[in-house]
């Protein structure tokens, strides 16, 4: 650890750190509006597109950051134009539009630095472009990627209204007055800026794991678009140091190991999501299955007169499920006071008697609204009806109980419990 803070203490490494984490905010606060529009191929297309304007500003300026970054702008732009005039204008698919151009301008970009590479005197890395080189990020790289950055997040807090309604309701945005074309093209602008400020760190490659990653990691987290766009900036930054410093320990290169970082972030996030993760959807199912099995025992005892109960071992056998099992969903149901257990019968208590009245009640319903609403048999209604009287809210079954004109009696012939 004590070798690592010194290394961090070099000029080289400051850099790096300081352009490797504007360059996780900056796509993660960007990636959000690409992911929500599905531009995600978009701008892996503009990433790759903006090769060719790398070979001609190494023409026209030579080895120059600033040549660089008009260059690569200037032909992701093109690239941007291109592909929105082919699919307005030409009848070729939306998603073969962007796989064309941008194969062709990455196409162009490898073979002209290639042709360069063959001059003499002239060394243009073509990896450096492709995976980025945050270890040899210079102090006009960081201010550029500094002020790119300044604009991006500035654009995004003041057109973040036009951003918002053009991304959820472009219909609605034309009836406002504002122009959703517009929003879009602007979008692609930014894009372009922060991939050509992305270049020395991740490269053309990996950029769009930065734009995408963090934002799709985001909106697992939460449905709020501040929220998210607050969320994906962080894990942006977050991955990007991470990634510099993993790349450091394991002597590996930075830009892949901060998409690792940002990948392992998402599959966090997609197990431990508090609302849509992949634990907590199989803990709300197994509490929903564990509820289900306790109303169906309910349902099953109160078939028998309610002086006698009913043995644990024919519930089991009513239910399909081990008599360990029966036991023990008893003994849970007998804490929550629906039922009592005596000398192995079990007694639905008088909430447990409520309870199951209620499930009675939506069952039989449920099937009477079946034969009469929806034209079924009454030897049709039962399985349905099985299943569906677990989801039946107490106001949906007042609303079909009105409908029905409040039966007494279900297409079998047993009363309709009334509600309690």
């Amino acid at each position: 650890m004590g070798e690592l803070l010194q290394i961090f203490t070099a000029e080289w490494a400051i850099r790096a750190l300081l352009a490797s984490s504007m360059v996780g905010l900056m796509c993660g606060v960007l990636g959000c509006f690409i992911v929500l529009r599905n531009m995600s191929l978009i701008g892996d297309a503009l990433s790759h597109a903006v090769l060719p304007g790398i070979f001609f500003a190494f023409i026209f300026f030579g080895y120059s950051t600033i040549g660089f970054f008009l260059g690569s702008t200037i032909a992701g732009l093109v690239a941007g134009i291109s592909i929105s005039w082919i699919q307005q204008n030409v009848k070729t698919k939306n998603d073969a539009a962007i796989g064309i151009i941008f194969t062709a301008m990455f196409a162009i970009g490898v073979m002209g630095i290639s042709w360069l590479n063959q001059s003499e005197g002239v060394h243009l890395d073509l990896k450096d472009f492709l995976f980025g080189n945050v270890l040899g990020i210079s102090n006009e790289d960081i201010v550029l990627t500094a002020i790119v950055l300044l604009y991006t997040v500035v654009s995004v807090f003041l057109f973040y209204r036009y951003l918002f309604i053009t991304t959820f309701q472009a219909t609605i945005a034309e009836t406002m007055g504002i122009s959703p074309k517009r929003m879009h093209y602007f979008l692609m602008l930014l894009l372009s800026f922060a991939i050509v400020a992305s270049l020395r760190t991740v490269g053309v490659i990996l950029v769009v794991a930065m734009l995408i990653t963090p934002a799709a990691t985001a909106l697992l987290l939460s449905d709020r678009l501040k929220t998210v766009i607050f969320i994906s900036g962080l894990i942006g930054v977050l991955s990007a140091v991470l990634g510099l410093v993993f790349s450091i320990v394991f002597q590996t290169t930075p830009g892949p190991a901060m998409t690792i970082v940002a990948t392992v972030f998402y599959f966090l996030a997609v197990i431990f999501s508090p609302n849509k993760g992949l634990l907590f959807k199989f803990l709300q199912t197994r509490v929903e299955k564990q509820r289900i099995m306790r109303e169906d025992v309910l349902r099953q005892i109160i078939k028998n007169p309610l002086d006698k109960g009913m043995r644990l071992a024919e519930l089991s056998e009513r239910l399909n499920l081990s008599e360990d099992k029966v036991k023990s969903i008893s003994q849970v149901m007998s804490k929550s006071r629906l039922l009592s257990t005596t000398n192995g019968l079990v007694f639905l208590s008088e909430e447990g008697i409520k309870k199951a009245e209620q499930l009675v009640r939506a069952h039989r319903l449920w099937e009477t609204y079946q034969v009469r609403q929806m034209g079924l048999n009454s030897d049709q209604v039962h399985e349905a009806a099985d299943q569906i009287e677990h989801f039946l809210s107490e106001e949906l079954l007042d609303e079909i109980d009105s409908e029905l004109g409040f039966p007494t009696r279900d297409p079998h012939d047993s009363p309709i419990p009334a509600k309690r």
